[in-house]
């Protein structure tokens, strides 16, 4: 089986040099992401296409294949290619007619065809003979050769014919890393997650900065959110995941600071510990979650204040966005079940917010406070390979059983989303399955027996050993985690 790799729109108008690096860039990741993720198939590269071979062992897998390239930056989208072979002109309306049928009731079409080889016919006599035979033989509107409802098109190579259909959308924008690296500020809400994903979506690579003021649970929860952003749409390339314990510099606020001026000052202060940070990796660019008037902090004329306290470029992808086009987007890849559990630790509260902040009683204020602290929690700062989160989920959940073998009436707990689990459900033979997503398991577990032992399964055993981990640290000891 094949697939076409159709390039975002984009790359193929660059230059030949710039298009050249894109598509080179673009087949090494293709073909990292499936090495990853354990899939046989044979990447070709063409001018302004690729062609995916899947082998004959992960036949079996088409879906996920199609899944993985839906997840790639810079592909456009993908077209399933089925080969067969053919006697006559007869035989190839036939086979035709068989894949497009359903698709062709009250459409108008048209027919292109390559032909390669050495025939009796010529590409246009295929067209008008397929076509013909489709409009006779088909409930269509009729052929109309400028603006079709739909375009029909295969090759003849020989004795061989080629079909090109279910085109697929996949995900577009730029290949990584034709962009540099950014710094993403990520709180796991839905603004920081969409800001990162549309980063990652433009090329560039992305590395996660959280500042932590809610503790080991906020932690956590930050970390899952952006493992999956990682492992969906950048597995590709390696991160970096930095946490920076910023409750000294909230408690200094607290104490030292007019109450309403916190809201600034604190954002100027992350984006200082940001700067330090993207300074020793070597990234030139901080990426926020921020929209145009969303809170009190996102006037224009605070962001103007609060740019001033760094001389790094400050992007923010979701500056002309509302709240409602955010949370769509959250909900379209995949973070919006994280977000809308994720408490909001804004760290200080202004009874009244200025929206108007003076870049002169601001910097007075800032002189109240000990901006040592700044240098010492950078210092601090704990910085790990993305991947490391699935291997320290493993380490610090060594005290939560891990099993592939299940007991007698054992209860599973299938956290995965509702949309994984209606894709690969979880059967078991006399096994109880429970379906709670894990955005809901914090406010649902405490409602099931507590006498019973509970098994929590996802797909990785990342999620699930996260999870377990925090319910753990909530003082429920009976749970473990099954892994098939």
């Amino acid at each position: 089986m094949q697939f076409i790799i159709r390039l975002h729109p984009e790359i193929i108008i660059k230059s030949r040099q710039v298009r050249k690096r894109f598509t080179f860039l673009l087949e090494g990741n293709i073909r990292r992401v499936f090495k990853s993720n354990h899939l046989s198939v044979e990447v070709r590269a063409s001018w302004d296409k690729f062609t995916l071979i899947v082998n004959k062992k992960s036949l079996d897998k088409v879906n996920d294949v199609i899944e993985l390239l839906q997840r790639i930056p810079g592909i456009d989208q993908i077209i399933r290619v089925e080969k067969s072979t053919f006697t006559d002109l007869d035989d190839i309306c036939q086979q035709v007619k068989q894949a497009w049928q359903p698709l062709l009731v009250n459409k108008s079409f048209v027919v292109r065809v390559r032909r390669r080889g050495k025939h009796e016919f010529s590409s246009l006599d295929i067209a008008r003979y397929v076509g013909g035979y489709l409009n006779q033989n088909c409930n269509t509107k009729g052929v109309e050769l400028k603006h079709p409802d739909l375009t029909i098109e295969f090759e003849v190579n020989d004795n061989t014919l080629i079909q090109s259909h279910h085109r697929i959308k996949c995900l577009g924008g730029m290949p990584l890393p034709t962009q540099e690296s950014v710094l993403s500020l990520i709180s796991g809400g839905y603004d920081s997650g969409v800001a990162t994903y549309q980063m990652i979506r433009r090329g560039a690579r992305t590395h996660f900065c959280f500042f932590n003021l809610g503790g080991r649970e906020h932690e956590i929860g930050v970390k899952q959110v952006s493992y999956y952003l990682w492992k969906r749409y950048s597995e590709s390339h390696r991160v970096k995941f930095v946490t920076v314990d910023f409750e000294p510099v909230v408690s200094d606020i607290l104490e030292n600071v007019e109450n309403g001026q916190m809201g600034v000052v604190l954002k100027r202060m992350m984006v200082r510990a940001a700067s330090k940070v993207a300074a020793k990796m070597k990234v030139s660019a901080l990426v926020t979650g921020e929209s145009l008037g969303q809170v009190s902090s996102q006037t224009l004329v605070n962001l103007s204040v609060i740019d001033q306290a760094t001389d790094t470029l400050i992007l923010r992808p979701l500056i002309c966005m509302d709240k409602l086009e955010i949370i769509d987007q959250a909900k379209h890849i995949g973070t919006e079940n994280f977000a809308k559990v994720m408490p909001e630790y804004c760290g200080v509260i202004s009874r009244k917010p200025t929206t108007k902040a003076d870049s002169t009683k601001i910097a007075a204020e800032e002189n109240k406070l000990h901006l040592d602290i700044i240098e010492r929690v950078v210092a601090d700062a704990k910085v790990q390979d993305i991947v490391s989160i699935a291997e320290e989920a493993h380490q610090e959940t060594e005290i939560v059983t891990k099993v592939d073998v299940l007991p007698e009436n054992a209860v599973v707990l299938d956290i995965r989303s509702s949309e994984e689990q209606e894709h690969s459900p979880l059967l078991l033979p006399n096994v109880t399955v429970k379906h709670i997503p894990f955005f809901k398991l914090a406010s649902q577990f405490a409602e099931l027996p507590q006498q019973q032992t509970y098994f929590l399964y996802c797909d990785r055993g990342v999620m699930s050993q996260l999870q377990a981990l925090l319910l753990h640290e909530q003082g429920y000891k009976h749970v473990q985690v099954y892994r098939p």
